[in-house]
């Protein structure tokens, strides 16, 4: 059973539905969760805000935020799970933004990724550096590392 079946399989459990809002990934966290039979009872809604403007237009990602901190951002990748969750009445919600490649910005290096994640009141957020191994591969890795960590916040005690 592969991370998506088992994601699945654990928001069915709880009865969760989840949300995204992706930048980078472009969708590829929706789309691959919703490759596995059943997910229609889990997922609520895929967004793609690949631009700023989009993030602050679909999601209302405060554009203090994007000036502050950057579109990549820790900052910016937590306001777009809020977004995501608050707009599409998801239980949680991941929001991802980062440098897939193959060229560096914002001082940020190729596969550079910050990921946003809210679960009922609470939100988290982290950077990982996937390195620069081809554009493609790091946003597989996004997707699938977001699968990881919604599986380890299932978990944890006070999550939900």
């Amino acid at each position: 059973m592969d991370i998506f079946e088992r994601l699945v399989e654990r928001l069915k459990e709880k009865r969760l539905r989840v949300a995204s809002a992706e930048s980078c990934t472009a969708g590829l966290f929706a789309a691959d969760l919703a490759a596995v039979p059943g997910a229609s009872s889990v997922l609520e809604y895929g967004f793609v805000v690949y631009s700023a403007a989009a993030k602050q237009r679909i999601l209302g990602v405060p554009q203090k935020v994007i000036g502050r901190y950057g579109v990549v951002s820790e900052q910016t990748a937590r306001a777009m799970a809020q977004g995501a969750k608050r707009v599409s009445g998801a239980d949680l919600s991941v929001g991802i933004t980062g440098f897939a490649g193959p060229d560096a910005d914002e001082g940020y290096t190729a596969g550079t990724v910050c990921f946003g994640f809210c679960c009922r009141e609470r939100s988290v957020s982290e950077t990982v550096n996937f390195g620069d191994i081809g554009r493609n591969r790091v946003r597989q890795k996004c997707a699938e590392y977001a699968a990881e960590r919604f599986l380890e916040l299932l978990e944890e005690k006070d999550a939900f």
